[in-house]
């Protein structure tokens, strides 16, 4: 049934631009069309890999940046809303450009194309993770940390011990969203010259003037690996709920 529906689409997409598609240009049945997907499939693993790369980042920074959060000390609770609210309010293309581009002019420092790009989401990504680390710290109930200190554990230990992994159940569904957003959002690294899944199509339109056809199938490749990852986050849901 969903064959045919995909089919249906088609036929009514065609039918309504009035031209042919050019599927086989990225056709296997093809040496060009092969070639094609190839070239295209070749960004999957900096995709994948800028993504993880700046997720770890991201959630131990937006741990760090959460723990002022649970301070008494008010000084600490506004830089922690401070970073928060700043960080959400720039524009994450804006910042992947201002860190490859604005930040070398300011301070001589300057980063490859992958760096800058992975500094960019990991800085970007870690306030919402802070948000998330902070609700998740705040759901446990005060009889936790009141059991940790009757065992004479410091802060950090009853936080390590008793806290974070009944936090970590409780945020994980919205840490799993988050890598999906992540993974999205990685495509607009291509701006600054990055060969993921994004700049190999777009590199591949240029050459060969197929702009439905390429970006057709850059929906599918996000499509598929995110489908992928919701579907291992579950999983990790469900074992981590039956421990």
């Amino acid at each position: 049934m969903k064959k045919i529906l995909i089919f249906l689409t088609i036929i009514s997409l065609t039918s309504c631009t009035g031209q042919e598609f050019g599927w086989f240009i990225i056709s296997p049945n093809n040496i060009n069309g092969l070639t094609n997907l190839k070239f295209l499939l070749g960004g999957l693993t900096t995709t994948i890999y800028i993504s993880l790369i700046s997720i770890i980042i991201s959630m131990i920074l937006g741990f760090v940046v959460s723990i002022p959060s649970l301070a008494k000390n008010k000084l600490l609770t506004y830089l922690n809303i401070g970073y928060v609210e700043i960080i959400r309010a720039i524009p994450l293309l804006v910042l992947i450009l201002w860190i490859y581009y604005g930040l070398p002019i300011m301070t001589g420092i300057s980063f490859s194309p992958f760096v800058s790009g992975i500094i960019a989401l990991s800085i970007s990504e870690s306030a919402f993770q802070a948000e998330i680390f902070r609700a998740g710290i705040n759901s446990i109930k005060k009889a936790q940390w009141e059991a940790g200190s009757s065992l004479g554990l410091n802060f950090f230990r009853k936080l390590r011990l008793v806290i974070l992994p009944q936090a970590i159940k409780n945020i994980l569904p919205a840490i799993g969203n988050q890598f999906v957003y992540v993974l999205k959002m990685s495509s607009l690294v291509s701006i600054i010259g990055i060969g993921d899944l994004t700049r190999k199509a777009n590199e591949l339109v240029v050459t060969t003037y197929r702009p439905l056809e390429i970006y057709t199938f850059l929906i599918l490749e996000y499509l598929i690996l995110i489908l992928i990852v919701s579907y291992l986050v579950r999983k990790l849901e469900r074992k981590m709920k039956q421990s």
